[in-house]
């Protein structure tokens, strides 16, 4: 299997994370950001986005993180990764969901904003903003993890990685985030697993 794209594109490590979850044997090529190549025709050839990652297993070619993250589980995961009870697969894909289409917004301002912006010229405004804003939608997981230890049950399934990946980044940035006692913990139960501390847990560029 080969995996495309940079170790510090988020979206490649929900893969990589995967991956490692899944026991698999890759190679991971360096594309896009400082590595370049995704503008390139033998990229758009195989990922007409131009965006990271790609995966290859076998020939079959898959892009979009999320996509790359439920084929992954749905074949070499299934009954963990990839729960076979459609109810509780259905809880595991809304929590992917929610991480591309309600959390991704903010934590891209802080992230963005704090990381990979010059000092002399971040706007403070809005990322004090988009963290008092983002503290309140991680509020809505933080309730969900109430009763249970991960987003879709009593195991770990693709449903924790997309938010999971991002949890990691909320708790490192220097940033004032309220209080949230199950969230927390959700995310230390991650960071025991090895693909988490190997491939989210590193520094932020």
């Amino acid at each position: 299997m080969k995996i495309w794209g940079r170790a510090n594109s988020i979206n490649v490590q929900k893969v990589l994370w995967t991956a490692d979850e899944c026991g698999l044997k890759y190679e991971r090529i360096d594309v896009g950001g400082a590595f370049g190549g995704n503008d390139k025709p033998w990229y758009l050839k195989m990922n007409p986005n131009g965006i990271v990652p790609t995966i290859d297993d076998g020939g079959r070619v898959i892009w979009e993180s999320n996509s790359c993250v439920r084929y992954l589980a749905a074949k070499y995961a299934a009954g963990t990764l990839w729960p076979n009870d459609p109810g509780q697969r259905s809880e595991a894909d809304r929590w992917m969901d929610w991480q591309l289409s309600v959390i991704a917004r903010g934590m891209g301002i802080i992230f963005w904003g704090l990381i990979r912006t010059a000092p002399d010229k971040r706007d403070m405004k809005a990322i004090d903003e988009a963290v008092a804003e983002t503290g309140q939608l991680w509020a809505r997981l933080d309730g969900h993890l109430a009763d249970r230890p991960y987003v879709a049950g009593g195991h770990l399934t693709m449903g924790d990685i997309p938010a999971g990946c991002m949890a990691y980044r909320w708790f490192a940035l220097d940033i004032k985030r309220p209080e949230l006692k199950n969230l927390r913990a959700w995310h230390d139960r991650l960071a025991t697993r090895p693909g988490y501390a190997q491939h989210i847990m590193i520094k932020m560029t």
